[in-house]
């Protein structure tokens, strides 16, 4: 039942992302515990957008964001009538800064749900990532329900790591 109320969210998110960044749109992507499916009542929906044409500086695009949001918001309110209380976590990105990484990337490696991706964008540039990480030998340890990366296991003190 939690898993259908995540699952529409997401939906519904995606549409009104779709109609408000319109051609913009290069890629959704749904990570997290949302992602793994390990989700509760009361987890953030945490997702990546990467569009076109955005306006410099995290709180403008925050600010812009905050429409989507808001359009949301008859829905949101179902849901916590239902006992569900998502807030949705957004990072919001130009392609150019998608293209230098972040580390952020390394939690979507295994379990990124990518919902749009216009001409597999965001998936290639995981793909890339996927395998410098098999280069260097890199491991995901889980701990509970939180992992920490060990990057090169046979890494010597001075040595550079480039992903």
């Amino acid at each position: 039942m939690l898993k259908e109320r995540f699952k529409r969210l997401q939906g519904r998110l995606l549409a009104e992302a779709k109609a408000f960044y319109g051609k913009d749109l290069v890629s959704f992507v749904v990570f997290g515990s949302a992602a793994r499916g390990t989700y509760r009542f009361d987890s953030d929906l945490d997702i990546l957008i990467i569009a076109e044409n955005l306006p410099r500086g995290r709180m403008k695009r925050i600010g812009e964001f905050a429409n989507v949001e808001q359009r949301l918001e008859p829905f949101l309110r179902t849901l916590r009538k239902e006992g569900v209380y998502p807030e949705i976590s957004a990072i919001i990105k130009t392609p150019e800064e998608a293209q230098r990484g972040s580390p952020l990337f390394l939690d979507m490696v295994e379990d990124a749900l990518i919902l749009y991706d216009r001409s597999r964008f965001f998936a290639r540039l995981l793909d890339q990532l996927r395998k410098r990480l098999r280069q260097l030998g890199a491991k995901r340890i889980w701990a509970g329900n939180v992992w920490h990366g060990v990057l090169k296991p046979d890494y010597r003190p001075g040595e550079i790591i480039e992903l």
